[in-house]
């Protein structure tokens, strides 16, 4: 009966059944993955963010291995970004403290060659000053009638600040370890795996960290390479805080999409009230420029194969990520999508990233992968983790 009942359901029926199940399977899956997230999201941040720091250091403390104790070597690269981002930061409030003053009357005189632009302009808007005037007394009637909801978020966002501290300082201790000792434990997690996995879970996850690494190495150098661009242009402008706005500009390198716009308006508005229309208009076509500098040079030169995402894909993700989680979402969605994808298209069977290896998959030649979630070398000149990383056992091409 069971064999009739089979033979009258059709093959199509079958097969659709079949997926359909799997990808509810899959669905919940990925769902149960975002719920468990969402509960450790300060943890998982921290993390995130730990892993962003060791990528970028993790160089720079290779370097200083050379010449001593990995240890050392990596409390020395915590301290030269400590220094670094502490001189920048110094600079730029030395910078805004000297021309706040000026900054804020000129940019009155631009808020008001702005409401004339667009009273006598073409737009043929009747914006007066009365209006503007009724337009704050209205504002200030808001923050006296909810005076007392303003006070509770305040006390909200103190708590959230305190939370920001916290997941910064997590953030570093897990930097420390993860450049420390990455590959140590990396080992360790490789030994809990069964000898035949071992393989394919080193090929996956060298291929992540190649993805993942080369993003937060290719974000950190463009950023740099537009701040300095920008403020290069800005000087030459003569427009005043053109350091602060420099570092604006670097900041907002690493939200995709949004940030460089953002960026752009925010020093078109600032050159506007220093400069007048003219130098504002030059502003925003230079920075425009700089974005597209950006995006069909320096992205490919810098970051290569190492993120193979389609612009289409990364503006869905990103949107995805901004509607989920605000703009924390727009900042992680493509590197952890460029690493899903990668990790998948390696235990596929594909190559995501020839760079990798010229003349076979990764993890499946005779030699450990090439790259690995923080590997280094010990001081001793050994590779850290187990001795079989990345190299499959005897016949297991014929196995396969």
């Amino acid at each position: 009966m069971a064999k009739r009942t089979s033979e009258n359901v059709p093959a199509w029926l079958r097969t659709s059944a079949g997926w359909s199940w799997r990808l509810i399977a899959l669905t919940a899956a990925v769902a149960l993955v975002f719920w468990a997230t969402v509960q450790v999201q300060l943890v998982f941040v921290a993390v995130f963010l730990g892993l962003v720091f060791a990528s970028v250091l993790n160089p720079v403390a290779d370097l200083y291995a050379k010449v001593m104790p990995r240890p050392l070597a990596t409390a020395l690269a915590i301290l030269s970004a400590v220094l670094v981002l502490g001189g920048l930061l110094t600079y730029v409030v030395a910078s805004v403290a000297g021309q706040w003053e000026q900054l804020a009357g000129q940019f009155d005189t631009g808020i008001q060659q702005i409401l004339q632009y667009l009273e006598s302009g073409p737009f043929g808007l009747s914006v007066t000053v009365d209006q503007i005037n009724e337009w704050i007394d209205q504002g200030r009637q808001w923050l006296t009638d909810n005076a007392d909801s303003l006070v509770s978020q305040a006390a909200q966002s103190a708590g959230s600040v305190f939370e920001g501290f916290a997941v910064f300082a997590l953030s570093i201790f897990c930097t420390v370890f993860f450049v420390a000792s990455g590959g140590k434990m990396w080992g360790w997690f490789l030994d809990q795996i069964p000898q035949e996995h071992r393989n394919r879970w080193q090929a996956a996850a060298g291929a992540g960290w190649y993805s993942f690494s080369g993003y937060a190495r290719g974000t950190v150098i463009i950023a740099f390479v537009d701040g300095v661009l920008a403020f290069i242009l800005l000087t030459i402008l003569g427009v005043p805080l053109a350091a602060p706005l420099a570092v604006l500009v670097f900041i907002g390198a690493f939200i995709p999409l949004i940030g460089a716009p953002l960026a752009m308006i925010i020093a078109a508005v600032v050159a506007l009230a220093a400069n007048g229309i003219v130098t504002a208009l030059i502003v925003t076509i230079g920075i425009a420029l700089i974005g597209q500098l950006e995006g069909h040079v320096l992205q490919p030169l810098i970051m290569g194969k190492q993120v193979a995402l389609h612009p289409l894909v990364i503006g869905l993700v990103v949107t995805a990520g901004t509607v989920l989680a605000g703009i924390l979402g727009a900042i992680i969605a493509v590197p952890l999508t460029a690493v899903a994808w990668t990790v998948f298209s390696t235990l596929r069977g594909d190559r995501p990233h020839p760079d990798l290896d010229d003349d076979e998959p990764p993890g499946l030649g005779g030699g450990p992968l090439p790259v690995a979630p923080v590997v280094h070398a010990s001081s001793d000149g050994a590779q850290d983790g187990p001795a079989d990383d990345g190299r499959p056992e005897e016949g297991a091409d014929e196995k396969r």
